[in-house]
């Protein structure tokens, strides 16, 4: 299996690019863009659908022959307010245009000619608390299953405080076994605040096969094809993940791993 951890490969320009094929899996792919005020870049969408998102700063950006014009109104991504985004679906292009220095995510999967391209966001966008305690996290859903904005692509954030748990208690969804469970694949892209800390993010499955624990820095992604994978924020450091799914049904359906069952069914 290819490695779960993927470190940026620049600091501007493409910075991740993540596809099916070198993930090792079939639906998931992302990109990610770092760019200086007044670069352009222009891509195909192919015969996958599109999400980009504005992680941070201001673009001008067109795409599937018309002018959205600047999406982007946070320059910290830790300000957590919503993101502007933009769904484009297979078949079509887009270019974007830094009209700051910025970072635009290409979140990815297969597309059905079932959506029209729209803005996403901020409006409708609400950060929201998730969990208990030190379990407790802030998600900004930008494409969840209740928002019927895509083909494929469920597409969400999560702030996690310092000292806290997320995507805990852990959880799998990796059979195609509905309603029970849904088949996704999941990429995560860790940011921390300060940027030099670190995060940690386990990734195993039920009968050890697999088992990696990983220590994230900020603009790492993880590469979730199979099995649980929960992450802990250190004591001083808060941290950030955009999360992509995707699978053979726009279904978000898990089951937690045996031992944290009962905590998952006490806090629900």
């Amino acid at each position: 299996m290819a490695d779960l951890l993927k470190k940026p490969f620049g600091r501007r320009g493409k910075v991740h690019d993540i596809t099916p094929a070198s993930a090792g899996w079939r639906y998931v792919g992302f990109g990610l863009y770092h760019l200086r005020a007044g670069d352009t870049v222009a891509e195909a969408t192919g015969d996958r659908e599109v999400i980009l998102v504005m992680v941070e700063g201001k673009a001008r950006i067109a795409g599937a022959e018309r002018d959205w014009g600047v999406l982007g109104d946070r320059m910290n991504v830790f300000e957590k307010t919503p993101p502007h985004c933009l769904y484009l679906p297979n078949g079509t292009e887009w270019t974007a245009t830094a009209e700051t220095d910025c970072v635009i995510a290409v979140c990815t999967a297969p597309g059905k000619s079932g959506h029209s391209a729209r803005r996403i966001g901020p409006e409708g966008i609400t950060l929201t608390e998730r969990g208990k305690s030190v379990n407790t996290r802030y998600i900004n859903n930008i494409a969840m299953e209740n928002e019927d904005y895509a083909d494929s692509l469920l597409v969400t954030e999560v702030f996690t405080p310092s000292g806290h748990w997320s995507s805990y208690p852990s959880h799998r969804h990796d059979e195609d076994d509905f309603p029970r469970i849904t088949y996704l694949e999941e990429t995560y892209y860790h940011r921390l605040n300060p940027a030099n800390g670190f995060g940690i993010q386990r990734v195993y499955t039920d009968d050890g096969q697999l088992d990696k624990t990983m220590a994230v820095s900020d603009g790492d992604v993880v590469c979730v094809p199979r099995g649980h994978h929960p992450c802990g924020a250190p004591y001083g450091f808060e941290m950030y993940y955009l999360n992509v799914m995707a699978g053979p049904l726009r279904k978000w359906r898990f089951v937690p791993a045996p031992e944290v069952e009962w905590i998952m069914e006490r806090d629900a």
